[in-house]
């Protein structure tokens, strides 16, 4: 691939998948929580959780990437605690992969609640009556039993990170080197004259990632559920 990309290109490349891969490791934690919160939690606000989880994907992309501008920007109301500490978001490949997460936490939390309101109650009441604590069920029970569905769930989370466009390019802008992912260097060649060879080039590597990540996903979920199931 190195040969078949031009510098530019890969370097791309090699951000995007930085960015996707940073997006996933950090929201995957608020992602089990927010998941099992919904699946099993009963307590007021549960909807407006439920709503807030899943704005993203009804918000135009823009909106988000402009909230988190005001937001985290050197004199927004987070961004002007942060920046002292050396934290930079705005225009930081950091603001991308916060941009890329954002937008793909519904498709995270989504599996991964289908996957908890699957697995049966009576399993964990069980497990509790013979003394096991909260903890020690989830981590012994019900995560095992739903580990298909948390599986899915990052998987297309990353893959929804690789493709994360008009949020990033409204908080980061589109810097080379620094936040230029492969969606805003596909804009950015198709802006040049002469550019539509490597955006076409980029075109492709985005649609083989994707469907290796979701052919990956389905994979691994079918091979976790067939271990569980046994």
């Amino acid at each position: 691939m190195t040969d078949w990309l031009g510098p530019e290109e890969w370097q791309a490349v090699r951000l995007s998948l930085k960015v996707s891969a940073t997006a996933v490791a950090v929201s995957l934690p608020l992602g089990l929580l927010c998941a099992l919160a919904l699946a099993k939690g009963r307590f007021p606000g549960r909807q407006l959780l439920n709503g807030l989880v899943h704005l993203p994907l009804i918000l135009p992309p823009v909106v988000t990437g402009y909230l988190l501008l005001v937001v985290f920007s050197r004199q927004g109301p987070i961004g002007s605690v942060l920046e002292p500490l050396g934290v930079s978001f705005a225009f930081r490949w950091t603001g991308a992969a916060l941009a890329a997460a954002i937008m793909a936490f519904p498709l995270m939390v989504r599996p991964m609640r289908l996957a908890f309101e699957a697995v049966p109650p009576a399993l964990e009441q069980a497990a509790a009556t013979l003394g096991a604590s909260r903890l020690r069920v989830f981590v012994t029970v019900t995560l095992p039993l739903a580990l298909p569905g948390v599986v899915a769930g990052a998987i297309l989370a990353f893959a929804k990170a690789m493709g994360e466009f008009g949020a990033t390019i409204t908080f980061v802008s589109n810097i080379p080197g620094e936040t230029r992912t492969v969606p805003t260097a596909i804009y950015a060649f198709l802006q040049m004259p002469g550019g539509e060879g490597a955006a076409l080039r980029l075109v492709a590597v985005s649609v083989a990632l994707a469907m290796g990540a979701l052919l990956i996903s389905e994979w691994l979920s079918r091979r976790i559920a067939r271990r569980v199931a046994a």
